[in-house]
């Protein structure tokens, strides 16, 4: 296996749902009472073994560590600064803004290649990184016409603009010295929405790394919304207690009308996804006025979320993805999602199979229908195991469910194992 470099963590969990937190079956870390930071924290609670959560700091040299981690002093107070502490209480507030009316899906448009002619969707969602040169700071477009010639959209669509992203593009994001003018840019292209970018709230890390995170992102939607847009804050979180503290500032600051969340990767894995759910859920009824909720990927949680929110619009980036990969949605008699092989002709246009993606995917959300589950393939030169470490009967691997949200592939029969895509 390849070595890490000596300033990330040389600490290795093969199963990574051991770090999972869960207040309910493991006691407090022995550690985490006498923490600075056990009032904001809360504790860590699981599996994995730990005294506190500094022991996930196990860089070998610590001094070029790039996590929130107080083994290196002058980052951390450097990082501290950068946020004005960990604590919620210093963000500042912002005028309510108010909600627009959202369908209950709108097709995440990634870019224009390999299209000819515009999408002809009344809401559609951009990403805030191809806005944006990141290079430079500067808005690729200026004005509504430029924005729908770029992406090939019509010049009057509803513009929802997600902030999720991979770590480097919203890193970069918080480098950019402009902000206040690409933001005051975006209100000028008069956006219907813009989501926070969603800073990563890892499970191997020490806690203020998580809490800094946290900060971050509330600091990121305080700029969208004193900027003038209606912006939707991304509840990050990995602990029961994260989900506490974001409801009592939701609860305290009316101007938090919209929220988002990311299924699409960690939050989306196995188990997690329902831990997730019944928090967001949890929340939103503590909080005790309506609310709005984002999300990309989870689509077949939506309905358990509209229970407890006034409006759930998941953004769907499959639709375009699967048709730039030129694969076309059909709905089995099953009614499920089948991504279908759809080659087109050398240089032809998609705009047909990406339109088509989004009308079935529409349909099949509308009717409450869960996509078939992908697997993917595993090899493996050992017998297969459960998440204790026990082994798994060949006989019983026929009947596990990945839950996720497209398509599915038969596993070969040779030295493989059927796994959830993660």
């Amino acid at each position: 296996m390849k070595e890490r470099p000596p300033n990330e963590p040389s600490r290795r969990f093969p199963q990574p749902q051991r770090l999972w937190d869960d207040h309910a079956r493991y006691a407090t870390s022995l550690g985490c009472p006498t923490c600075l930071e056990f009032g904001r924290c809360g504790g860590v609670h699981t599996d994995a073994g730990v005294l506190d959560c500094h022991d996930l700091c196990s860089c070998r040299d610590k001094s070029r560590c790039d996590m929130v981690c107080r083994f290196n002093p002058r980052v951390f107070v450097a990082r501290m600064r950068e946020v004005g502490g960990l604590t919620f209480e210093t963000a500042p507030r912002v005028p309510i803004r108010g909600v627009p009316d959202l369908p209950r899906l709108v097709p995440f448009v990634d870019h224009r290649y390999g299209r000819a002619s515009t999408l002809n969707e009344p809401v559609v969602a951009l990403s805030l990184y191809e806005l944006i040169n990141m290079a430079t700071g500067a808005l690729h477009v200026t004005s509504r016409e430029a924005l729908a010639n770029r992406f090939l959209i019509p010049p009057d669509a509803a513009i929802i603009v997600s902030g999720v992203d991979k770590d480097a593009p919203i890193e970069r994001w918080w480098e950019l010295p402009n902000r206040r003018e690409i933001l005051a840019g975006l209100a000028r292209l008069n956006v219907a929405v813009v989501t926070a970018p969603n800073y990563s709230v890892l499970t191997d890390v020490p806690r203020t790394d998580n809490l800094h995170a946290m900060k971050r992102t509330l600091l990121a939607w305080t700029e969208m919304a004193t900027a003038g847009l209606r912006s939707a804050l991304h509840v990050n979180a990995r602990t029961d207690h994260d989900y506490r503290r974001w409801g009592e500032l939701i609860t305290k600051r009316p101007e938090i009308e919209i929220l988002a969340f990311e299924f699409a990767t960690g939050g989306g894995r196995g188990e997690r996804i329902d831990w997730h759910v019944e928090q967001l859920c949890k929340l939103a009824d503590r909080v005790g006025r309506p609310l709005t909720l984002t999300i990309r990927g989870g689509g077949r949680k939506a309905a358990q979320l509209r229970h407890h929110f006034a409006q759930v619009t998941l953004i769907e980036t499959e639709a375009f993805a699967r048709a730039i990969r030129r694969r076309r949605a059909v709905l089995t008699e099953s009614g499920r999602i089948r991504w279908a092989s759809s080659p087109t002709p050398k240089g032809a246009p998609i705009d047909d199979l990406v339109a088509h993606n989004v009308e079935v995917v529409r349909m099949a959300h509308d009717l409450g229908v869960e996509p078939a589950p992908r697997l993917r393939l595993v090899a493996t030169s050992r017998r297969a195991s459960d998440r204790n470490d026990q082994p798994v009967h060949p006989g019983l691997l026929g009947d596990l469910v990945a839950p996720t949200e497209a398509g599915s592939i038969a596993p070969e029969s040779q030295r493989v194992i059927a796994a959830a895509k993660t």
